[in-house]
């Protein structure tokens, strides 16, 4: 077996099939045909029953907030997905379902053939949820395999309520799990006997997608019961090529000015790799081994007096270490939130007690505005800079992350209760941005509410001791003009 133990959670109490007529691997979250651990585990077991390996990529219409934006980035996921298999000995079957063809029972009628189904492990919004019920429906063996990030998200048991915290265990564990990394391409030199055709019975009722979804030339969605009105940005293509581009270009031209100019407003060092990231369309390994390469670095650099810092403990160019600390320490803490606390990350009792107890004895003060979200959405509030950071937003699907942060911090400033803000912010999250609907994102929202920060000084009204911010000043911080023209 090469996928640790860890990265994998058996769904129910099915048993491996050797009479099955293939092993089946369920992509959902971790779209992409290379470091991937589920589509390694998959192949595995293919090679060890000797059976063909079916790779199912599957998109349904019915998922929360499902619009034309979020639609045509996995689309032009599963486009490159076809052309990388194209020569794998495996069969790639997209799936984009219809009203006419809906993907109900799909993966029950493919387990009936199979002798295992793989899919992949995902923390948030309604994945759970779906593998659970599948698991239910499906006698085989069904597992989930964890891609997620650098660390196994099932290889602690702690729930880490500090990013320093995690950032020790990252340190602490990096060692142990670097010779565990997945496999750049798990199906190069691998034989397989092959699935030429599908059975009858499945490729009537559940016709693979053909170029009517996957050409973005000549695609429509015009006829899918989703939410037209939230449009695609032609700026922001999905897929593992685009999101392999948006890499080198971040390490050529913004990696060496990532630490100064992060959240510079109009001339920001980002990455812009989190909507990748959400729709698994590139791995946080091959981002490390990029990055790797690009600082000329191996383990010998690190430096364990530096453990638990945010700099230092690599050994790489500030940039890059600021860099490591974001993609890995702040992002994958948001993974182990959700990992290890299903029901409760994004519910506000799961706040520190500091930030409940400050934000409820300051429930009652006058807020200085107060506005719905049908207001907030339409970016018709007072403030000129908080209205560019929503149209940003809705129109491009992202948000500056500077941005995002005054962003939030002002819904919670200007609506009658905390948890109203955080209904708000999720709401508007999630409708719109590409890397919604995460663990990355609720992370940044329950920031704004005070989840792995401190206590701040002096004591404000309505925010009480969670961490203020104003429009004034970012102002003063940064030139925001040019924001301002772009989005205002």
């Amino acid at each position: 077996m090469t996928v640790a133990e860890t990265r994998i959670r058996r769904l129910n109490d099915g048993d491996i099939d050797p009479g099955g007529e293939l092993v089946v691997y369920w992509m959902v979250a971790t779209r992409r045909a290379t470091y991937n651990f589920g589509l390694q585990r998959a192949r595995d077991l293919a090679v060890q029953l000797g059976r063909p390996l079916m790779v199912l990529e599957a998109l349904r219409y019915e998922y929360p907030f499902a619009c034309d934006r979020f639609h045509a980035f996995i689309l032009d996921g599963m486009a490159d997905n076809r052309r990388a298999f194209a020569e794998a000995p495996v069969r790639y079957y997209p799936f984009v379902g219809t009203p006419d063809h809906p993907g109900k029972g799909l993966i029950e009628r493919l387990a009936e053939e199979a002798c295992a189904v793989v899919t992949d492990d995902f923390p948030a919004f309604f994945i759970p949820h779906m593998l659970e019920a599948a698991a239910g429906r499906v006698d085989v063996r069904l597992e989930a395999v964890d891609s997620n990030g650098v660390m196994p998200m099932r290889g602690t048991d702690r729930l880490f309520k500090r990013a320093w915290d995690y950032r020790r265990h990252v340190h602490n564990q990096f060692a142990e799990t670097r010779p565990q990394w997945p496999q750049v391409d798990p199906l190069d030199g691998v034989e397989l006997p092959r699935l030429d055709s599908l059975p009858d019975q499945v490729s009537s009722r559940w016709p693979e997608a053909t170029d009517r979804w996957l050409d973005s030339d000549s695609r429509s969605l015009d006829d899918l019961p989703l939410d037209h009105s939230i449009a695609p940005n032609p700026a922001l293509p999905g897929g593992a090529d685009a999101a392999c581009e948006r890499l080198g270009w971040f390490l050529r031209e913004n990696l060496d000015d990532y630490h100064r100019r992060r959240n510079d407003v109009c001339n920001p060092a980002e990455s812009g790799l989190s909507p990748y990231f959400h729709f698994g369309h590139i791995s946080s390994h091959r981002v490390f081994d990029a990055l790797s390469e690009r600082e000329d670095w191996d383990r010998s650099g690190i430096d364990d007096e530096c453990i638990g810092k945010r700099e230092g403990f690599w050994g790489m160019s500030p940039g890059a270490e600021e860099f490591v600390d974001q993609f890995v320490s702040w992002r994958e803490v948001g993974i182990n939130r959700c990992a290890l606390d299903p029901e409760g990350y994004d519910d506000y009792e799961t706040l520190p007690g500091w930030a409940k107890t400050t934000l409820e004895e300051h429930r009652d003060d006058p807020r200085p505005q107060v506005y719905t979200i049908e207001q907030f959405e339409e970016a018709d509030t007072h403030d000129p800079l908080w209205n560019a950071a929503q149209n940003q937003l809705v129109q491009t699907g992202t948000m500056h992350n500077y941005m995002r942060m005054l962003w939030g911090k002002k819904i919670l400033h200007w609506t009658p209760t905390p948890q109203r803000a955080l209904q708000i912010m999720i709401e508007l999250n999630d409708k719109y941005a590409v890397d919604g609907r995460d663990p990355n994102s609720y992370n940044g929202i329950f920031w704004v509410l005070g989840r792995y920060d401190r206590a701040w000084g002096p004591e404000r009204e309505v925010f009480g001791k969670v961490r203020y911010m104003t429009s004034d000043g970012a102002r003063r911080k940064y030139d925001v003009d040019e924001y301002l023209r772009r989005f205002g």
